[in-house]
């Protein structure tokens, strides 16, 4: 059955119709034919990029806000298909290029963790476009970037804040009868492994609180939850928050 893409730029979304979308394939965007009901989109709101004058020569985030060039979106397949520009993936990554001052607790002043020339992956809803030199940009808070990506591969993220990275478990590939599934009827897991964690989010004094999931823990974790993405050797990968892990298995 042939799948609808949303190929928009940033969009706002309820919780319920987030909902939806994340039951596909989160990583691309892709919708399946009647998953999202009339009412829903009344609730999806498409969003253009913000274009600054060539008059302007500089972009200074202010507070805990940082300003990314984003990715260019794969032209090509692994296999070297072209692609046509609707079935292109949105990026979700991209390279800091400027950083605000930080964030204050009280008496105490937090600076920006992130150093500028770092590359990123942040979440997918998250932050404001501005069409910058012609070039892409996104304006987005700290707290909203996943990780930092050191290699071109995925699995080497490098969780921040009160977020985990998970290695997916594999579908099950039959039925408690043993009967054989298709691609199409296997259950999307909502187990994996832990491979990474963040330091923990800032409490109201601006300490870091160490989050109580170690790597290498099995866990369940919410089904509508977090980033999805797919590593270089085929695995699947997903970034979310520690308070949507729901328990640890063992």
């Amino acid at each position: 059955m042939a799948a609808m893409q949303l190929t928009a730029s940033p969009v706002t979304v309820s919780a319920r119709s987030l909902a939806s979308l994340r039951g596909s394939s989160a990583k691309f965007g892709t919708l399946k034919p009647g998953t999202l009901k009339q009412t829903q989109f009344r609730s999806l709101v498409v969003r253009a990029a913000s274009v600054v004058a060539p008059k302007y020569t500089s972009i200074k985030p202010l507070g805990d806000r940082v300003l990314v060039k984003i990715k260019e979106a794969e032209e090509k397949t692994m296999g070297g298909i072209l692609l046509p520009s609707t079935a292109q993936s949105k990026p979700q990554g991209g390279e800091v290029v400027a950083v605000g001052e930080g964030r204050t607790f009280g008496k105490t002043k937090i600076d920006i963790d992130v150093p500028t020339g770092a590359q990123i992956i942040y979440s997918k809803y998250a932050g404001t476009e501005v069409d910058f030199n012609d070039v892409k940009h996104l304006i987005l808070k700290e707290d909203d970037i996943v990780g930092l990506l050191e290699t071109e591969d995925i699995k080497d993220l490098k969780p921040l804040n009160d977020r985990v990275f998970i290695k997916v478990a594999e579908a099950e590939e039959k039925t408690a009868g043993g009967l054989l599934l298709t691609e199409t009827t296997k259950e999307k897991p909502s187990i994996g492994t832990v491979i990474a964690v963040g330091p923990g989010s800032l409490d109201e004094e601006g300490k870091r609180q160490p989050l109580s999931i170690s790597t290498g823990s099995t866990v369940l974790y919410s089904k509508y939850a977090g980033n999805d993405f797919k590593g270089k050797d085929g695995s699947n990968y997903i970034a979310l928050r520690a308070s949507d892990v729901m328990a640890i298995l063992s």
